[in-house]
């Protein structure tokens, strides 16, 4: 058991690491504080309008469509540790500034939208450079390691953030979630300071640091990079709007509060925390068949969540949704990130971020559409449904392609072999076998 654990955390060997996931943890645990209490303000203010929450989420998110290629131009050329500083620095003084207009009792709908707004121009640059500076903080040997248990902070931070703002909303109100953010993001700023600059693993610059059209064409080359990618649009786009719904859920669906809110958030975070510890013991990149399996069965249960008949089965269901949601985000992640070379990774996670986050702006405010149009649930048996859409699309695609032999076995249980030529065997939970061809 000893030497399982030991095996899990290896990553924390590392001193720099150490002190970056430590400031990330905290940090996070604030900023999914202010998530659960901005979205709660906005329905607050709008009477309740899942058109307005879905512009509060689009508004965090549109600037990473505009800017985030050139952020990671930015990361590839300067100092990752300063330009992530710098970002946390600036996301306090916002989030103080908010937290007196709250507290004060000034803020209007308008003010909210300019604020999110501004917090995501700092969340442009700065995802894609902290996606690009985990690969400085440990040598190649514990990327795989390293970015799971980034993975697994960032959604232990989804767990405590929204139980600790649910708790506190209902006693103490929305504003001080603001203040307490704001304390939050300088324990970046220190844990970045502390680190030491020599013992970060930098590539050694070989000439000057290409253009943003560069990038784009060294992942139009690679096929491998632009299937993961793709997936990562369509169901991070679509499936993983649980801002939006998961709020409108809450409020309208089940006709509760600010607890049951952050209840449901943190069932989906319990899950997801699971998920990204069961990537910790991955040592190479993933295969393109453990991110199709996770899209599928994720779909899948996110359009079973969306049925839920009752609060508490939503509950249940949203644990094993958040296993896979990360489960699938995560292998989609190493997949990208451990199949670049060093001089393009910050083009190129940038590049992953405005997949990910960048299509938001677009389909955020489409998905709190529909749930006014449709109902609440909407929101999650249709993201859903294009999740499930997205991943068998793309398995039969490269099936047919790559020439797969298909067939089905029965013992010593029920499951599909797929048999591609002259690929590497690959075992993925749920019964699914991928086998090298003779």
């Amino acid at each position: 058991m000893r030497h399982q654990l030991a095996d899990t955390f290896r990553s924390l060997k590392v001193r720099n690491f150490r002190l970056f996931l430590t400031g990330q943890l905290i940090a996070l645990i604030g900023t999914w504080m202010r998530f659960i209490a901005l979205d709660w303000l906005a329905l607050d203010l709008s009477g309740n309008s899942g058109a307005a929450l879905g512009l509060v989420t689009a508004f965090q998110l549109a600037p990473t469509l505009v800017f985030a290629l050139y952020a990671g131009k930015l990361a590839d050329r300067f100092d990752k540790r300063r330009i992530l500083q710098l970002c946390n620095a600036i996301w306090f003084v916002l989030t103080a500034l908010l937290a007196v207009l709250v507290i004060s009792g000034q803020i209007q709908l308008w003010q909210i939208y300019a604020f999110s707004l501004i917090l995501g121009v700092v969340s442009a640059q700065e995802i894609p450079t902290r996606q690009a500076f985990a690969s400085e903080l440990v040598g190649p040997e514990l990327l795989p390691n390293a970015l799971a248990l980034n993975g697994a902070t960032f959604n232990s931070a989804r767990i405590v953030g929204p139980a600790i703002a649910g708790v506190l909303i209902a006693l103490i109100g929305i504003g001080p979630i603001f203040l307490i953010n704001a304390v939050t993001l300088l324990v970046t700023v220190v844990t970045m300071a502390m680190m030491n600059p020599a013992e970060l693993h930098r590539a050694p610059r070989t000439g000057p640091v290409g253009t943003v059209r560069e990038g784009l064409a060294y992942v139009r080359r690679r096929p491998d990079l632009l299937l993961p990618l793709a997936l990562v649009l369509i169901v991070g786009g679509f499936g993983f709007n649980f801002q939006v719904t998961l709020a409108l859920m809450a409020k309208e669906e089940f006709q509760t509060g600010p607890a049951a809110f952050g209840l449901l958030t943190t069932a989906l975070a319990l899950g997801a925390l699971a998920g990204a510890l069961g990537g910790t013991k991955r040592r190479k990149r993933p295969s393109v068949y453990l991110v199709l399996g996770a899209a599928i069965g994720f779909g899948v249960l996110e359009i079973l969540a969306g049925f839920a008949p009752s609060f508490a089965i939503a509950v249940a269901l949203l644990v094993p949704t958040g296993f896979l949601m990360v489960f699938f985000a995560q292998a989609a992640n190493q997949r990208v990130q451990l199949g670049v070379s060093a001089r393009m990774r910050g083009r190129v996670m940038a590049l992953y971020v405005m997949v990910f986050l960048g299509s938001a702006p677009i389909i955020a405010p489409v998905v709190g559409w529909l749930a006014e149009l449709l109902g609440p649930r909407s929101g999650l048996w249709v993201g859903g449904a294009l999740s499930l859409l997205a991943g068998l699309t793309a398995l039969f695609y490269r099936s047919r392609r790559r020439g797969v032999a298909v067939s089905l076995e029965r013992r010593p249980r029920p499951h599909l072999v797929f048999t591609e030529p002259g690929q590497e065997t690959v075992s993925f939970p749920n019964g699914i076998k991928w086998e090298k061809a003779a």
